[in-house]
């Protein structure tokens, strides 16, 4: 199934740079394995540096909510999601029954 997750970054007042750095790096190496295994499927950020949304393939929600309590950040993020189902009018859908 696929998800998708909005993430709002709230870093603790008074956390150090080099904490920041260090769970930012551990963060995108968190993220290349998750897209390594299929889980990640494309990440957005917005103009607004503190949010972002993602794209996710999980079997269930509690894989997801397993593979997103990882992050690095975790405990950093504001995290909604949504639980996402093909639709009928969906461009690709209709590619793909309407093809030879």
């Amino acid at each position: 199934m696929e998800y998708l997750v909005a993430f709002e970054l709230h870093i603790p007042e008074g956390t150090p740079d080099s904490a920041v750095s260090s769970r930012f790096a551990a963060e995108a190496a968190a993220a290349a394995n998750l897209a390594e295994q299929g889980h990640l499927v494309r990440l957005w950020k917005s103009p607004e540096e503190s949010r972002a949304l993602g794209l996710f393939r999980a079997d269930n929600r509690a894989e997801l909510d397993a593979l997103l309590a990882d992050l690095p950040i975790y405990d950093w993020l504001h995290l909604t999601v949504t639980g996402l189902e093909p639709h009928p009018n969906d461009p690709r859908v209709l590619q793909e029954t309407s093809a030879p």
